[in-house]
């Protein structure tokens, strides 16, 4: 392919992207290292874009806090597929919004062997109501050990108490010792 072909076929992928963005309302989108600048840096353009749309600040506080525990969850846990224990945590995040409520998407890889854990704690979470959503953040705070990567196991809850919803995720095969997990999590804007 000749390079004015390539540059084409980027355009029209540039394009579609825009396209896809403008149809799916997607304010934010970001794929690459998750760390505390970049956290610093995604919830002030969140939160400033939701000020400029006048939303309510109970609304902003729920997006903030949902946006900061998923980036957490991606700086702490994602896996690197090098193998490379000190290879910096990648991810990707996307951010949109509708008519009714927000939509906090973030994805990142993991070992398949820690899959079947996610999958009972999230199936778990979901299973709480408002109540049971509180008394598991109390007794995680009571009970619960500082793992090794510095997290209280508060973060799922904690998304799920926010948001006001169900935590739905989904795991892509990666190859054999590798998946992309993706959360996506509902605000309501009323």
């Amino acid at each position: 392919m000749t390079k004015i072909g390539a540059n084409q076929d980027f355009l029209e992928f540039a394009y579609q992207l825009y396209h896809t963005m403008q149809a799916n309302e997607i304010n934010l989108v970001y794929e690459g290292v998750v760390t505390q600048e970049i956290t610093k840096t995604f919830t002030a353009m969140t939160e400033k874009n939701m000020v400029k749309a006048e939303e309510k600040s109970t609304v902003q506080r729920r997006v903030f806090n949902v946006m900061v525990e998923c980036l957490q969850n991606i700086s702490k846990h994602a896996d690197p597929i090098s193998g490379e224990e000190d290879e910096e945590r990648r991810g990707i995040v996307l951010v949109s919004h509708g008519e009714h409520s927000y939509n906090v998407i973030t994805g990142n890889v993991v070992k398949k062997e820690k899959r079947a854990g996610l999958e009972a704690t999230l199936q778990h979470i979901n299973s709480l109501d408002k109540e049971g959503l509180s008394a598991a953040y109390k007794q995680q705070i009571l009970e619960g050990r500082i793992s090794e990567k510095g997290g209280a196991g508060l973060g799922f809850i904690d998304i799920a108490k926010k948001s006001g919803n169900k935590i739905d995720y989904q795991f892509k095969e990666l190859n054999d010792d590798f998946v992309f997990f993706i959360i996506i999590t509902t605000i309501s804007r009323s």
